[in-house]
Parts: structure tokens; C-alpha cells; sequence
């Protein structure tokens, strides 16, 4: 199959594309992390190019995104597909998807970010302060002096003071 080398050369590298077979092909439109992002599937049946390919939007991928916006995208598609009947064209409708990502998905509401901001609020809500700081326990001049003859005077406890005594 010529089409399916030069899809091979032309996506090489290229991490948006994917063969899932040799008659089988997905292309990410749009960064990964991009909400507006979308996959596109082409299939080839037997006869294609003489018979359109089938253009699929199930992906897993894209079910963020809406029924309708989904059929717009497909029905722009076909209208390619028509234009390009008896010619290799899964690259021109790849191109042509990423040429109109903005236009197809013009209408796809993008609620990403709304949801995290009221979050913050939500949690433990400020304790007064002299509350959060227990009182110490007074020490007395006996127990002080005990833990200053543990510590080197500045409260760090000699290295070593909790190694195991191995040669015992």
C-alpha cells in the first residue's frame, strides 16, 4: 500500500499519530493536555480509496467531548472525504482536522479550571492561633539540667546518641 508508507514517513516521530493496524489509524488533534484536544480515527475498507474511509470520534479520548460537537466534526470531515474520493487522503483529512481544530471545536465548552479554584476554600477553616500553640510543660531546674547533660547545650543530641551498642 503506497498510502500507508507515506503515512509511515510523513508521521514518523510524530507522538500525535498512531497505526493501530496497517489499514487503521488515529491522529491527536492538539496537545495532550490541551481540553480541547481530539482523535481522530480512519479506517480503510477494501475498496478505499474508491470508497470513502470510515472516520471515527469513539475513542476513549474523547469523551469529554460532546455528542453534537463530535457529528459536526465528523459531518466537515466527509465533506473532505467527498471532495477527495479515488485519491489517497487519510493525511489531507488529518491536515484538514488540524487546520480547522479551532473551528470544530469552537463550541466545546471548556470547564477545566472552574472546578479547582472554589475547592481551596473548602477544608479546615482557621482555628484562632492561641489555640493551635500548646502550653510546654514546665520543666523543673533538675529535669533541665538532665536534658542539657543529654544535649551539647544548644538541644542537639550528640551524634551517635541513639546508635545501638554493638560490641556489648
Amino acid at each position: 500500500q503506497m498510502e500507508l508508507e507515506a503515512l509511515r514517513s510523513i508521521y514518523e516521530g510524530d507522538l500525535c499519530f498512531r497505526e493501530l493496524s496497517p489499514v487503521s489509524f488515529q491522529y491527536r488533534i492538539g496537545e495532550s493536555g490541551d481540553p480541547k484536544a481530539f482523535l481522530i480515527e480512519v479506517s480503510w475498507p477494501e475498496t478505499y480509496p474508491q470508497t470513502a474511509p470510515v472516520i471515527s470520534m469513539d475513542a476513549f479520548f474523547n469523551n469529554k467531548i460532546s455528542a453534537a460537537i463530535k457529528q459536526s466534526i465528523l459531518a466537515k470531515l466527509m465533506v473532505e472525504v467527498e471532495a477527495n474520493l479515488g485519491t489517497a487522503m487519510t493525511y489531507t483529512l488529518f491536515e484538514y482536522a488540524k487546520d480547522n481544530k479551532e473551528v470544530f471545536m469552537e463550541n466545546q465548552p471548556v470547564n477545566t479550571v472552574t472546578s479547582v479554584s472554589n475547592s481551596i476554600a473548602i477544608g479546615t477553616p482557621d482555628m484562632p492561633a492561641s489555640k493551635k500553640k500548646e502550653k510546654k510543660e514546665q520543666l523543673s531546674k533538675t529535669q533541665k539540667r538532665k536534658l542539657a547533660d543529654k544535649t551539647d547545650n544548644k538541644g542537639e543530641l550528640p551524634r551517635g546518641w541513639n546508635w545501638v551498642d554493638v560490641i556489648k
